[in-house]
């Protein structure tokens, strides 16, 4: 190595030394050192280091967090030990009775020091260290062997690339829990809200889904956490402490970490006591799910002579469970929703309680059938449920508690916003307003219309649909292109330069093709795939408006329901006043043709299942028939391959049990790219 590229090589060990207390100093201690634009330009100078002498970058460079290309279906790796589950004790007599039968196997001296941790409610992971750098992190899977998913872990910043350790042990497997923080947790689901994607159901499926991504890229976007907890060695290698307290300090000084709300207890009842402070005041101010505190052995040594239960549970530690996020209240009131498609949902108007640090008023209830089947009258005593969930939901009702004023609820024969009939939707199990002028569809209506998956109008949030319907300035999506700098910027929250922007988004807008502006428009049961079949079959927005539902059910992949849906929109009366709003702003009604496409995949018959990393399941579709592919719902012998992303599910379970291919979304990209 010359002088020159030695000196490089200190510079670039420096600036990764500099980096990582910086990572540690910010994501695990939250006490930054050093200003955002400090810790870019040090960044930054690391990555073109890097980029000029590749033979610079270690295995422990913070430039490799950034994401690798996408991964093919993830490969599967055995855990050096096995990771086991914890039995459980649900009350304090469980624990003293846990307490018990440990005494006998080891004697009294096991009664003189426990570690009480608190349970983190995520997805448990493993994480490899060769030489104090981090080689590898798969998930728990089946506690044998589980799935490889170390460059997403890689991209934690509470997960070290190299422990702070003088003379770390040869090797070593770090157990902890990834989670998702319930302040990310809602920005993340905002965000799929606005793009019109499918909601997280909690947390923790976030955080599995997040771990599972095929592109690192776009777990490096999620705000996942890790806490570690456990360390394991082969034989042979000597690990620097002695009980399960110095293991966790150990790990903190690593760099790893830590849960803070961890105790060290002399005797069960100041276990007990930790338990009941957390379940009643800590978890509350907590930013994260926990279920419960995990008690173990202090003493490592008769942690071994303890040993486990049939290889799947330790004798040596025991989780003390909470009850489920749940509470009593009155539910005061069912009332209605309509939303942008005229579906009613009934919601729960509760008298205030709180749950889990947060005070609920309102609760879901889904529809009629589901209000029928959990017996639920209003004035009734119920119980809610939250427990990290986005909306709570009424899960009973106390029937015992009825005093005989309550009353049974139905469904509203007319619309509530506009007085319109309801007509039966037996698809949805509920029913929904037909008047696409309804006041209640208004809002919803003009927010799916602006979101990502449709006509992508930045800037224009649900808040400012909100305003401008306040201000008088829209009534429908087509007022939206009549809107002036001049009318916006006098709205709170709107200045000069904001007013104009968000008058550019909405010309841009009137460029995007047929099939957006089919999706954006709301008609039921036509979501993105439907829009782009009926775009590129029928060409133009006028010849769709003037089929009728045969026509339109000729169209490969649209059944009857979706094409009487799409004549119904197109008969109404008040559609036609949109469409011509449409038509003098100048947004375009046609579908361009595809050109200059392969017949790369001619013949074949492809399912996709999950969330593609960059493709929408539209943008995919259409991809696959553009080069000849024929896109098929349900998986069968005859389907050629299936293209998996994030929660792939059942689909994906069927193509192994048939032996049908299943690839990426990456691989797919390669695949029309080999045959120009």
């Amino acid at each position: 190595m010359s002088d020159s590229l030695s000196e490089l090589a200190a510079r670039a060990d420096v600036l990764r030394q500099q980096i990582q207390r910086a990572n540690h100093q910010y994501y695990v201690l939250d006490q930054p050192e050093i200003s955002d634009r400090e810790y870019d330009l040090m960044f930054r100078q690391l990555q073109e280091l890097e980029a000029a002498h590749p033979e610079l970058r270690t295995a422990d460079s913070p430039t490799l967090r950034v994401g690798a290309p996408p991964q093919s279906l993830l490969p599967k790796r055995e855990h050096m030990v096995a990771m086991l589950s914890l039995a459980n004790a649900f009350d304090d007599d469980e624990l003293r009775a846990w307490e018990e039968r440990v005494a006998r196997l080891v004697g009294d001296g096991a009664r003189r020091a426990y570690t009480a941790e608190l349970k983190i409610d995520g997805a448990a992971v493993s994480l490899t260290y060769e030489h104090g750098v981090f080689v590898t992190g798969t998930t728990r899977g089946n506690g044998r062997i589980g799935e490889d998913v170390t460059p997403n872990l890689r991209t934690l910043r509470t997960i070290p690339l190299r422990l702070n350790a003088p003379n770390p042990p040869r090797l070593v497997e770090i157990r902890g829990e990834v989670y998702f923080p319930f302040r990310q947790f809602e920005l993340l689901n905002q965000r799929r809200r606005d793009a019109a994607e499918p909601l997280f159901a909690n947390p923790r499926n976030a955080a599995a889904g997040s771990l599972r991504q095929l592109d690192p890229s776009v777990t490096a976007q999620r705000a996942v956490r890790f806490f570690g907890f456990s360390v394991v060695a082969p034989p042979g290698v000597t690990l620097p402490f002695a009980t399960q307290w110095e293991l966790l300090d150990t790990l903190a000084e690593w760099g790893v970490a830590v849960e803070p709300h961890r105790v060290r207890c002399r005797s069960m009842k100041e276990v007990i006591a930790f338990v009941q402070r957390v379940e009643h005041e800590l978890r509350p101010t907590l930013d994260f799910g926990i279920d419960g505190v995990v008690v173990k052995v202090d003493s490592l040594s008769l942690e071994d002579e303890l040993g486990t239960i049939g290889g799947r549970e330790p004798r040596w530690a025991i989780a003390r469970k909470f009850a489920p996020d749940i509470a009593e209240t009155r539910l005061l009131a069912i009332d209605v929703n309509v939303g942008r498609t005229g579906v009613l949902t009934p919601f729960a108007v509760l008298e205030p309680v709180e749950i889990g640090g947060a005070v609920v008023k309102l609760a879901t209830l889904h529809n009629a059938d589901y209000i029928r089947t959990k017996d639920l009258h209003v004035g009734d005593w119920v119980q809610v449920k939250r427990a990290g969930d986005v909306i709570p939901q009424v899960i009973a009702s106390l029937a015992d508690r009825r005093t005989g004023e309550e009353r049974l609820w139905t469904m509203p024969e007319r619309c509530p916003r506009c007085g319109t009939p309801v007509e039966d939707d037996p698809d949805l199990a509920g029913v929904f307003c037909p008047n696409l002028a309804c006041p209640g569809r208004q809002l919803e209506g003009i927010v799916h219309f602006a979101s990502r998956g449709a006509m992508d109008i930045r800037g224009l949030s649900y808040a400012r649909v909100q305003q401008l319907i306040a201000a008088g300035l829209v009534r429908d999506a087509g007022d939206l292109f009549s809107l002036t700098a001049e009318q916006l910027s006098p709205l709170e929250g709107f200045g000069e330069t904001s007013a104009r922007q968000l008058v550019a988004a909405i010309e841009e807008a009137k460029g995007r093709p047929l099939s957006r502006l089919l999706y954006a428009l709301g008609i039921r049961h036509v979501g993105a795939n439907a829009a782009q079949l009926l775009a590129r079959y029928f060409g133009n927005l006028d010849a769709v408006a003037a089929a009728d539902w045969q026509e339109v059910e000729a169209v490969h992949g649209i059944g009857d329901i979706t094409a009487e849906s799409v004549e119904q929109f197109f008969d109404h009366q008040t559609t036609w006043p949109l469409l011509e709003k449409l038509r003098a702003a100048g947004v375009n009604f046609t579908e361009p043709r595809a050109e200059g496409s392969s017949r790369s995949l001619a013949g074949k018959t492809i399912v996709i299942t999950g969330t593609l990393p960059t493709l929408s399941r539209a943008e995919a579709t259409r991809l696959v028939e553009a080069h000849g592919g024929n896109v098929a719902s349900a998986v069968s012998k005859s389907t050629s391959f299936v293209v998996a992303g994030e929660s792939a599910g059942s689909k994906l379970e069927r193509a192994h049990a048939l032996g049908v291919e299943a690839i990426d979304e990456a691989e797919l990209l390669r695949r029309i790219d080999a045959h120009p």
